[in-house]
């Protein structure tokens, strides 16, 4: 069911008016959704608002006696929508705190991972020896990793691009062992980390995110069960025409 269809529910879920069944569902619902939490709080503090608002002036003692001699067949109604607005917002306040802890903890473990990631960058471009593995034929780098890492991946050829590559070496995030490749763009050296994607995801999108971060540029993707890593000194643009020779060898 589409946020739009519980949205269209929204008032009568905070009226209490929805069959008991209803209730629970949408509790469900809004404990999974930090949209429909969010706009559930909103409309409940407008609804405060205007009970806080309505209460300003206090009515005389006869028009109070007329209308609870109107709802006096009806004693409990009030109480019970109370009750249940009380216990909506609750569930509310719970849904919404939650999605906000969960989205912290995910931005979290993504700083962790980008940043382990660029240790290893730095560390690689640092050392005397760089990769292990020195060549600039995909078909000499490729092979050399077989036996050394758990998986397999193809490489794209860099005819006709700016692109050439340098070598690779085994590398090692969360203990998982992965490919790092070293790619050059004239003066500027991008390394590309390839590891399983289900050993690392954590906080991590499916989808291209290429971004600069403090020094480099760095982004991420996940294809085919495979997690890869941009990072370099070069231009965002860069990384991004690298990602498509990437993703177009992935395919093929």
């Amino acid at each position: 069911m589409s946020c739009q269809t519980w949205q269209a529910k929204l008032d009568l879920y905070l009226d209490g008016e929805l069959s008991s069944d209803g209730m629970r569902a949408f509790d469900a619902h809004v404990r999974t959704c930090p949209s429909c939490a969010a706009d559930g709080l909103a409309r409940v503090q407008m609804k405060r608002a205007i009970k806080t608002a309505g209460q300003r002036y206090s009515p005389s003692a006869d028009f109070r006696r007329r209308v609870q001699k109107s709802i006096a067949a009806k004693p409990q109604r009030s109480w019970t929508l109370n009750w249940r607005f009380a216990t909506v917002a609750v569930v509310l306040l719970v849904a919404v705190g939650l999605a906000g802890t969960l989205l912290r903890r995910q931005g979290l473990a993504r700083e962790r991972i980008f940043t382990e990631v660029a240790d290893l960058h730095v560390a690689s471009m640092a050392g005397n020896t760089p990769v292990d593995v020195v060549s600039t034929d995909r078909h000499t780098v490729k092979p050399w990793f077989q036996g050394r890492i758990p998986f397999s991946f193809n490489l794209p050829e860099l005819q006709g691009s700016d692109f050439s590559l340098i070598g690779g070496r085994v590398a090692y995030l969360n203990q998982a062992p992965g490919a790092q490749l070293v790619y050059q763009i004239r003066k500027h050296k991008i390394s590309v980390f390839i590891f399983q994607d289900q050993l690392i995801r954590d906080g991590l999108s499916d989808n291209s995110d290429v971004s600069r971060k403090a020094a480099f540029s760095a982004g991420t993707w996940s294809q085919d069960g495979l997690r890869y890593f941009l990072i370099g000194d070069a231009a965002a643009d860069d990384l991004r025409n690298l990602e498509i020779l990437l993703k177009n060898a992935a395919k093929g």
